[in-house]
């Protein structure tokens, strides 16, 4: 038989593409003594890239070989995250420095639109590339925008230009240190817990009768899970929620930022109280300077003495569904971020197949205060029979955005008068969103209801990781809708269709509205995706239909 001209080959070496002994020194010089694990794929695929610029085709087939995998789950994985940037052959690499400039709904409301288009005029495309990108975390000083490992907020072409000096270097805020947070008790209630002077039974009993519940979004009541987990046969494992990317959401970074010890203490007693083996803490990529604080802190636990768990920081690859628990196990064990089909769920078989207890930051720097002054003190610190405090990350159109720490059940009206300083100059308020892109967006006649759970769910939305962005009177709804709505079509895994298509049928119709089919489709991604992404993104659509049809017409 014939061979087509131009398919003849080397018949004495393998089928596909070739590792070349070049590139496998390259790599293995990155990599150093890092274990070639499966689960710390992630990881070298960072270090690669740090180290190089981009990914190219030659280190990925090398990295495949290191690792034992075929090149086709190196590439499946590389190709899912979004801060990876792989170069094929024939291709030149990516400008030596990336400009992500934020475009979710409260940088568009702050001119991020005008700045990308600012920024793309006035910079050479051969040396600094202009990315728009979702949510970065820093909607409380919008626009936002990352300069190489740098934040700059409020960002402007000045400010920007300025940080290209130093972009190679996260600029670390001033923030709690070890010694710092153990001269005023710290690490005292996690020696109570491990010599204990406070029993297992006592710890989780403690935090149900104080109702702290999981502020990463579900709210599902921290002590139970605690049981829960602790009632299923070791080993088990603990993961931590680091990577919030609900635009609107940046009180994980408030925390972690200023007081990470807080987190550390609350993620060691858990795990001791549980019988968690080890910790890892899943941290988004957007967040260097986060990461750097970490780093060296968890170090100084460890010399110290006071690591009575192992701890490992593990790196996101800017992947909002990997805020989803089962994705973001997935992705720790070195794989694309899928959420995986329930049940098992995680607390049965969760990190490499293990019972794992999950909790999001904020969650855990609650409970060393909790455990220190009782149920007590931290549930009278509610409104209206709302036990508790929360940290309620306010933006859009108020005079002080911010991380708000104010108490559990506290409407809009009062969050705004109390905390926020008002309305901004020359706004009225005439929408918001209670929990971010997924928890929909309700008028300004509905500010009176309590922000906290169970309040919005009979509206057909919820408060989530209480994210509140407010909007003014000269916003358009429909505008804010069809911005959050390109986000989810952007961030949908592909797994399941409902998503994958419905978010971006949803742009389409925002765009040309039918609200008949519009309402259709979201009842369609609600009943049959399989993970939340898909079951909420639809949310802000339904209530502009339901409440702002004058914007449809």
């Amino acid at each position: 038989m014939n061979r087509p001209e131009g398919r003849n080959r080397d018949v004495t070496r393998p089928k596909g593409r070739q590792v070349h002994d070049e590139a496998l020194a390259q790599v293995a010089a990155v990599l150093g003594d890092m274990e070639r694990r499966r689960d710390l794929l992630i990881e070298a695929l960072h270090a690669l890239q740090d180290a190089t610029g981009a990914l190219r085709a030659a280190h990925l087939a090398a990295l495949a070989e290191l690792f034992r995998l075929s090149q086709a789950e190196v590439f499946e994985v590389a190709s899912f995250y979004h801060h990876f940037d792989i170069v094929k052959e024939d291709e030149d690499a990516p400008a030596p420095l990336t400009i992500r400039v934020c475009n979710g709904l409260s940088c568009e409301m702050a001119g991020a639109g005008a700045l990308i288009e600012r920024l793309r005029a006035t910079t050479e495309a051969r040396r600094v590339r202009i990315q728009p990108v979702p949510c970065i975390g820093r909607c409380d000083t919008a626009p936002a925008a990352q300069v190489g490992r740098r934040a700059v907020s409020p960002a402007s072409i000045e400010r920007i230009v300025e940080a290209t000096l130093e972009a190679h270097e996260p600029a670390l805020p001033d923030y709690e240190t070890l010694e710092a947070y153990r001269s005023v008790q710290g690490y005292r209630v996690l020696a109570q817990v491990r010599s204990g002077e406070i029993p297992a039974e006592q710890a989780i009993a403690t935090l149900s009768d104080a109702a702290l519940r999981g502020l990463g979004g579900a709210g599902f009541p921290a002590g139970r899970k605690w049981s829960v987990v602790r009632g299923f046969d070791g080993p088990r494992l603990m993961t931590v929620n680091a990577d919030e990317g609900e635009p609107g959401t940046f009180k994980d970074r408030f925390w972690l930022e200023g007081s990470p010890h807080r987190m550390l203490e609350g993620a060691l007693i858990a795990a001791h109280v549980v019988g968690c083996e080890r910790i890892y803490i899943y941290l988004r990529d957007e967040y260097p300077a986060v990461r750097e604080i970490l780093l060296h802190e968890i170090a100084a636990l460890e010399a110290a003495g006071l690591l009575a768990t192992p701890i490992e920081l593990r790196r996101g690859a800017g992947a909002y569904i990997c805020g989803e628990e089962s994705a973001m196990i997935e992705s720790i064990e070195g794989r694309r971020g899928l959420p995986r089909h329930r049940p098992p769920y995680i607390a049965e078989a969760g990190l490499f197949g293990r019972p794992t207890l999950n909790h999001n930051v904020e969650t855990l720097s609650w409970v060393p205060d909790i455990l220190r002054h009782g149920a007590k003190w931290f549930a009278d610190q509610g409104l209206e029979g709302r036990p508790g405090m929360r940290s309620y990350s306010v933006s859009g159109r108020v005079r002080n955005p911010g991380v708000k720490i104010a108490p559990a059940g506290i409407t809009l009206h009062q969050l705004i008068e109390d905390f926020c300083g008002g309305m901004a100059e020359g706004h009225e308020l005439r929408a918001f969103l209670p929990g971010g892109a997924s928890g929909g967006i309700f008028p300004a006649s509905m500010a009176g209801l309590p922000l906290d759970f169970g309040s919005f769910e009979p509206h057909g939305g919820f408060i989530g990781s209480h994210a509140v962005v407010v909007l003014g009177q000269a916003d358009s709804v429909r505008a804010a809708a069809l911005n959050t709505m390109r986000f989810f079509a952007h961030e949908s895994c592909g797994q399941c269709t409902p998503c994958r298509a419905g978010t971006a049928r949803l742009v389409a119709l925002l765009e040309a509205p039918d609200p008949p089919l519009m309402e259709e489709l979201v009842q369609v991604m609600a009943d049959a995706s399989i993970c939340g992404l898909g079951q909420a993104a639809g949310n802000c659509v339904r209530h502009l239909i339901r409440y702002f049809p004058e914007e449809l017409a």
